[in-house]
This record gives structure tokens, sequence and C-alpha cells, in this order.
């Protein structure tokens, strides 16, 4: 019969995490939340490369290959059984619905078979928890989350309670990346090609990037300037001029980059919050990284997740678990379904 014990009220708690958003298939052990035991990580970025960008059924099938031996391979690397565990987490949504069903179902596999306690964890949140490990960062503090599928400022008020204070309009940031790398004949995926490439030139071609009053609704949008590459690029083909693929990787960082922060910093202002973290796969651009550290000397302290931790894995994910486990969440039951989409907060 399946009936575990619920684990809140014990001082050491272990999370077994699995994550199959998208196209990772990974897995973690992590201890009290900021203890990372084991974590393997299964990429399919060669595979989907060929392609320029993810596909939903080959990414299904290849986690449905990986899911086992990554999972084994975790416990293996931590030194722990499976009798050590005291409680299985796995990220339910959002992501592509086929991929998340893999790690869904394979949890849901652990957990009766082992008798321990399931929780279905938000991908969102789990990039937000990513900050936790291995820092002493405590609510409230600001986040900027800024990835393939989300952008936003929140404001982290507890460990459960989070508050959206800006999101994207339109596209997030870590797709329009992706999309200008397209533009620019770079390869999948796209972020790290472009901050690669800006290195090389110039950020000497103007691109549209919002600005606010005080009184302001704060937002992002980066359609703006992800149609202006593909007009700029455009223009330049009808000419017959030779397109310096250099300067508009770092003018497109520069412009991207800048809204990132002006946004960010408006909401750091208006609510007087000093603590700043960073999430999401955009969260390991140096570029970026670089301008929230020029805050450090204005009373700000900033906070990134380490670079193994800023695309998706699965120690955020156990990570976030322990926390939702702390302040009682409820078990999800075996019936826990992948949800394409998930609320922000």
């Amino acid at each position: 019969m399946y009936n575990p014990v619920d684990p809140k009220e014990k001082n050491d708690i272990v999370v077994l995490a699995i994550e199959s958003s998208c196209d990772e298939t990974a897995c973690a052990i992590v201890k009290n939340g900021r203890e990372v035991l084991a974590s393997t990580i299964a990429t399919q970025i060669e595979i989907h490369k060929r392609f320029g960008g993810v596909v939903p059924e080959i990414a299904s099938r290849n986690h449905t290959m990986a899911i086992e031996t990554v999972v084994n391979e975790t416990i293996e690397k931590s030194g722990l059984s499976i009798k050590n565990i005291d409680a299985i987490a796995v990220t339910y949504g959002a992501g592509l619905l086929g991929a998340l069903l893999v790690g869904v179902n394979y949890a849901k596999g652990l957990a009766y078979a082992y008798n321990k306690p399931l929780y279905g964890i938000s991908h969102i949140r789990g990039h937000i928890a990513a900050n936790y490990i291995g820092t002493d960062l405590k609510p409230p503090y600001l986040c900027l989350l800024a990835s393939g599928g989300h952008t936003a400022v929140l404001n982290v008020k507890s460990y459960t309670e989070i508050e959206a204070l800006a999101s994207s309009k339109d596209d997030a940031a870590g797709e329009a990346f992706d999309k200008v790398a397209r533009v620019l004949s770079l390869p999948y995926p796209g972020g790290p090609e472009i901050e690669k490439l800006a290195k090389q030139g110039k950020a000497n071609i103007e691109m549209p990037c919002p600005s606010f009053t005080d009184k302001d609704e704060l937002w992002f949008s980066f359609s703006g300037i992800k149609t202006f590459v593909i007009n700029y690029a455009h223009k330049l083909e009808q000419k017959g001029e030779e397109m310096i693929r250099e300067d508009v990787a770092a003018s497109f960082q520069e412009a991207a980059v800048t809204q990132l922060f002006n946004t960010t910093l408006n909401a750091a202002k208006r609510t007087g919050v000093k603590d700043i973290a960073i999430a999401g796969g955009v969260s390991a651009n140096l570029c970026l990284r670089s301008r929230f550290d020029s805050l450090k000397g204005q009373g700000y302290n900033i906070y990134y997740p380490q670079l193994k931790y800023c695309t998706d894995n699965a120690a955020m994910i156990g990570a976030e678990a322990y926390y939702a486990i702390k302040s009682g969440k409820e078990m999800s039951p075996l019936s826990l379904d992948a949800k394409a989409t998930v609320p922000l907060k």
C-alpha cells in the first residue's frame, strides 16, 4: 500500500529530484535545499543542434532512453541507497509535455515502488531556487528570471510567496537570443554563441530598448530588437552589403542586457530591496553578470547560481522541493500529471 511518511518534521531532508522539461535528462540528490550530494545531466544539445532547436518528439524519446541510467548513476555517485531518500521531487511543468511526462511517470514509479512521498515542482520556481545552492541567500529578495520560456522580475517575499513585478509582453529573453542567433547563422543553443561572437564585435548599432518613468508599469519586450535584427539583415542583403555579424551580436546583447538590467534596477529602487538574484539560462551570460556586479558598490547584494545550475538541472528542483516541504506543501498524489504551462508565481 502506498502510504509514505511526511518528511517535513525531519531535521535533515534528502531529496531525489528529476528534471526532464526540455532537452536535459537530469537527476540530483540534494540535502536540506543547499547541499548537492550528487548531480547528473544527460544533454541532448548535439542531437538537436542539427535541427536548429529542440524537436519535442525526439526529446521525449531520448529522455525515455536516458532516465533510468541517469537516476541510477546519481544514486551511485551519492553513496546513498534509495532507502536514505526522504522524498522524490519532479518537474511537472512548465515545459514540453511529452518530455515532462517521462520524468513525472518515472518519479511516480519510484515513489510507489519505495513508498516515498512525491512532490511535483514548478520548473520556474526551480530556477529561482538554484540561487540557494551553496549560498546564504534568504527571502526577501528580488529575482530576475531570464530563460528561454520566461522573463520576469519577481519579489520573493518568502520561500513560498512570490509577487510578479514585471514580465515580458512578448518573447522571453532566451527565446530572443535563440532567434537572433538563427539570423546570424549561429548554431543551437543561441545564447552562448551570441555571447562568444559579441566578444569580437562592437556594440555600435543602436537598437530599440524600452525606458520608464518612475510611475510607469514595468515590463519587458524583446520582439522589437529581434525584429530590428531581422529587418537589418534583410536591408543589407537587398543592398548587397555584408553584415558584420560580430557587431550585430554585440549590439543585440548590449540592448538585451540593458533592458534586463534597467527593468530590474527600477523594481529594486521602487521596492527598496537590496538583495537581487539572477536566475534562468540567461543568468550564465557574463555581460549580464558584469552589469549587475556594478551594483555591488551601491549597497546591493547580487546572487547568481553556479554556472552549472543556470541551465536546466535537477539540483534546483531538489532545492525548491526542500523549501516546499518545510513550508508544509502537500504531497502530490500518484495521479500527478504534467502541465505544459504553470503560473509564473
